[in-house]
């Protein structure tokens, strides 16, 4: 009670003349009002930091996790995709070669003439070249029944060289469609027409050409 007397009775004007009570509670309020703005304005940022780089150091720990987890299988996963790499070759090798495309063309055209198909149009176009193979683009247009149209493909199949033949833009309409309500024929002529694409292997001269049109290329398109 002695203090809050002393501080009742404090004259503003002398502050030296206070009593020895009264200085030493200001003093310590000072200090504590010092201590609580340091705190806030340097140490408070620090923590914020501190919890920031906290955070940080986390995330590059996770980073340096799955980069090593990487970089220990790395080998591994490399062979990997060079045996998948030579698989493909493999596979490609067993499509015809660039000599034997045009006999190629001539079997896929007598197999469908041998189904009883009748070619109304069987055109091949020019050849584009991919990283490893070849796609041939043919315009064709034929007609026949189901049954002709299953032969002829089943002839595809079983010819010496795997042949692929991928369908783009292919239609497959009756030639005289029944009339309205009529069940169709087993025997309805269908009409076959638009592009398909058949393909062949590139050889290591081939390759090698392809991949310096293709480096020439982007130099050119860089200038």
């Amino acid at each position: 009670m002695k203090l809050l007397d002393d501080l009742r009775s404090l004259d503003r004007n002398n502050i030296g003349g206070w009593p020895k009570s009264v200085k030493t509670f200001f003093t310590v309020l000072l200090f504590v009002v010092i201590a609580f703005l340091g705190w806030y304005l340097v140490i408070n940022d620090q923590q914020t930091n501190l919890q920031n780089l906290a955070g940080k150091e986390e995330q590059l720990k996770r980073d340096f996790s799955e980069k090593q987890a990487k970089s220990v299988n790395l080998e591994a996963l490399q062979q990997q995709l060079d045996e998948m790499k030579d698989m493909l070759r493999q596979l490609l090798r067993q499509l015809p070669s660039k000599t034997e495309m045009p006999e190629l063309l001539v079997d896929v055209s007598q197999t469908a003439l041998s189904a009883g198909l009748q070619q109304e149009l069987f055109q091949p176009g020019t050849e584009v070249p991919k990283d490893f193979y070849a796609e041939k683009p043919i315009q064709l247009k034929m007609i026949g029944t189901y049954h002709q149209f299953g032969t002829f493909i089943s002839g595809v199949a079983s010819l010496p060289r795997v042949v692929i033949l991928t369908m783009h833009d292919v239609s497959l309409t009756p030639l005289n469609p029944p009339a309205k309500g009529a069940e169709p024929s087993p025997n309805q002529l269908l009409v076959l027409q638009g592009t398909v694409k058949t393909y062949r292997y590139l050889d290591d001269s081939e390759t090698g050409d392809t991949a310096s049109k293709a480096k020439n290329k982007k130099a050119g398109g860089r200038k």
